[in-house]
């Protein structure tokens, strides 16, 4: 493959939201790498309030960065030109080629009227702008990789979203890639899924339509084989693999409340508490939740307990309390005021216990917020727990930062339009402390092993809890295990031969239709 002048491909699609998408395309690029292929990830559009910056400064979803990863490759804009950001149930920011554009409503994006972007190609839905610039991102990559591994979105079968779709069908019919539909066998009716899906494509949809991949299986696989039998006379098509269920594989998460690491750690013999206690870590689950995978370091550690919480009693027995970033700064203080959990951030305050504010919860954590921008509510009074004064920008700042904290070198990424004027209190990496309570915008600093576990000795030291992190916990080292076991499921439990002709050959010719086809 690596002669080629323009690489080969495949599109993984679903049968649902959250069929697993995201880690069979990151297990597929980690099983590729370690064949010596020069691989890429790619997903055309994602909605996900969990980003990443890339080292030329572009916002992508952070499900595109761990793909990235997997595949031993630098991420770039070019692997998410087009990022949704919800900032309610009907209007998202949209992030074209790594930078925001605007705000536009659902019905503005997807084919209606609505939308108050700058950005021409998103006026009116026009999905054949979008597609031209999708497509073109596609080709790039495919002039520089050997293959590209495509993640599409929800269900290629959403037919009211079919006109004007640049994720599923759309992308793949544009790059003749042949596609792989997952589906998650653990919610049930998976062969129904697989048969429905199909049968509500057009006639040039399903030809494309390479065959099947089952995700999350428990038990004997032989029981299996009878029913994939059936589906292939029924369908003509293939089924590509049968992925036992794995706990602990969800890493970086479009969206959920999943700890991601948590599961890995937990049941691996390796974890038991170093010290006498463990540390109890509570993350406020507030509105437009946005990088909450910033706790799945902590979680990484043995002895250290996450939760996500929503009522002030929750608050109670926790050693730390984090605030975490937010697509909506004020509409979070609203909530946390609401729920009596900025009444119990201001007693921890005062009782000296630990409270870590990260973007959004940092600026939330200020004295005052001054908001034209993200909610447009002018001058909101923060919880007051930090020096701290807030502008909301047009421009978005999107930085990796590196420093240093608590005597250990730190880096991370910033994504935020609060600019934080810092009126006081000791520094910590762009933010303060005062007290136990830290304030911070730059996400991921967690991950930074020393500061770590600096950072969580003083949490201890200010609980009273006999709590000692483990010495050697290295994040990225477990990460590295995780996609490797993504990459063990398709090595050992999917026909690796016919994905490789897939991608390198396109679609199988003679897929029969399926009635009914597309309404």
């Amino acid at each position: 493959m690596s002669g080629a002048k323009r690489g080969g491909g495949l599109l993984v699609a679903g049968t649902t939201s959250d069929a697993g998408k995201s880690v069979v395309t990151a297990g597929i690029c980690r099983w590729l790498a370690r064949e010596g292929v020069k691989v890429a990830p790619f997903k055309a559009q994602n909605m996900s309030l969990n980003s990443f910056v890339t080292l030329e400064g572009a916002e992508i979803g952070r499900a595109q960065a761990m793909q990235a990863q997997a595949a031993r490759v630098e991420p770039t804009a070019l692997m998410n030109p087009v990022l949704l950001k919800p900032g309610s149930d009907h209007s998202s920011q949209v992030v074209l080629l790594g930078k925001p554009v605007g705000e536009m409503s659902a019905r503005g994006f997807f084919g209606g009227s609505g939308g108050s972007s700058p950005g021409k190609a998103l006026h009116g839905g026009r999905r054949e702008q979008l597609l031209g610039i999708v497509t073109d991102c596609l080709e790039q990559l495919r002039g520089t990789y050997d293959a590209v591994i495509c993640e599409g979105a929800g269900s290629p079968a959403e037919i009211n979203l079919r006109r004007t779709d640049i994720v599923n069908m759309g992308i793949a019919r544009a790059a003749r890639f042949p596609v792989v539909v997952v589906g998650d066998i653990d919610r049930g009716g998976v062969f129904a899924s697989f048969f429905g899906t199909t049968a509500l494509l057009s006639a040039e949809d399903q030809s494309l339509i390479a065959g099947y991949m089952v995700n999350k299986f428990r038990g004997d696989v032989s029981l299996l084989e009878p029913g994939m039998e059936m589906l292939r006379g029924l369908t003509g098509r293939s089924t590509y693999g049968v992925l036992p269920f794995r706990h602990g594989l969800g890493i970086d998460e479009e969206d959920g409340l999943r700890v991601s690491l948590r599961g890995a750690v937990r049941e691996s013999v390796v974890a038991p508490p170093v010290g006498e206690d463990v540390l109890r870590v509570a993350v406020c689950a507030v509105p437009l939740m946005s990088n909450f995978t910033d706790v799945d370091a902590l979680a990484a550690e043995p002895g250290v307990v996450v939760r996500f919480v929503d009522r002030a009693e929750e608050l109670s027995d926790a050693d730390l309390v984090v605030v975490p970033g937010t697509r909506g700064t004020v509409k979070a203080l609203e909530w946390l005021r609401e729920r009596g959990l900025a009444d119990a951030l201001a007693r921890r305050a005062a009782e000296g216990r630990p409270v870590l504010g990260i973007c959004g919860g940092f600026q939330a954590l200020g004295e005052h917020i001054e908001d034209e921008v993200e909610s447009k509510a002018g001058s909101v009074a923060g919880l007051g727990l930090l020096p701290v004064r807030v502008r909301f920008a047009r421009e978005k700042t999107l930085a990796r930062p590196e420093g240093s904290a608590l005597g250990e070198p730190v880096t991370g990424y910033e994504i935020h339009h609060g600019v934080a004027e810092v009126l006081g209190g000791e520094p910590f990496l762009d933010g303060c402390r005062v007290g136990a309570v830290w304030g911070t915008h730059w996400h991921g600093s967690l991950e930074s092993d020393g500061f770590r576990r600096a950072f969580l000795r003083e949490v201890a030291s200010a609980a009273g809890r006999r709590f000692v992190p483990a010495a050697d916990t290295s994040f990225s080292a477990l990460r590295e295990e995780q996609l490797d076991l993504l990459g063990d499921l398709i090595a050992e439990h999917a026909d690796t031969d016919a994905l490789l002709r897939l991608i390198e050959t396109g679609p199988p010719p003679g897929a029969p239709f399926l009635p009914p086809g597309a309404p």
